[in-house]
């Protein structure tokens, strides 16, 4: 005989917040205490793309203060160690906006696929991602599971 868990108990004022708030004023506690129906209703869909609007917004914020970092720090510097240190740092520079510019076309993807009606469901197999993984990752498009396979695959054939 297995032991059957009790459905964790929500707090019935986080659980009826969504009716009267707007989407993009929620809490993540909010979005969770919805019930499952409510999966990817208007108002998680608007809170989902003023996250994703967010991060786009401080992404291009960013690069454009490198740019100007980098304009500012093309003088010219005698000393090998400390020219060697500058053009370190704008290595590194430069490698996190190459991350940020990939994460930037996954932003827009995701706020095409809000647009579309495809937001919140697995790529592959077309299952919701669900709540939890979404709030964590706002740009996933493959389910916890999807996503496993996928990394299992990769580590067996490689890339």
């Amino acid at each position: 005989m297995t032991a059957v868990k009790p459905a964790a108990k929500v707090d019935p004022k986080l659980a009826n917040a969504w009716k009267t708030k707007a989407g993009k004023d929620l809490t993540q506690e909010e979005l969770l205490a919805m019930p499952e129906s409510e999966y990817m209703n208007d108002k998680q869909l608007e809170y989902f793309r003023h996250e994703l609007q967010s991060q786009k917004d401080a992404l291009l914020s960013n690069a454009g203060e490198t740019t100007e970092h980098l304009r500012e720090d093309t003088s010219i510097v005698p000393d090998p160690a400390d020219r060697a240190t500058i053009e370190e740092e704008h290595a590194l520079e430069l490698r996190t906006r190459d991350r940020e510019r990939k994460l930037l076309k996954k932003i827009s993807q995701a706020i095409a696929s809000i647009d579309s009606g495809d937001y919140g469901y697995c790529d592959e197999t077309g299952e919701p991602i669900g709540l939890r993984r979404l709030l964590a990752r706002p740009t996933a498009s493959l389910s916890l599971e999807a996503q496993q396979r996928r990394e299992m695959k990769q580590k067996m054939f490689g890339d």
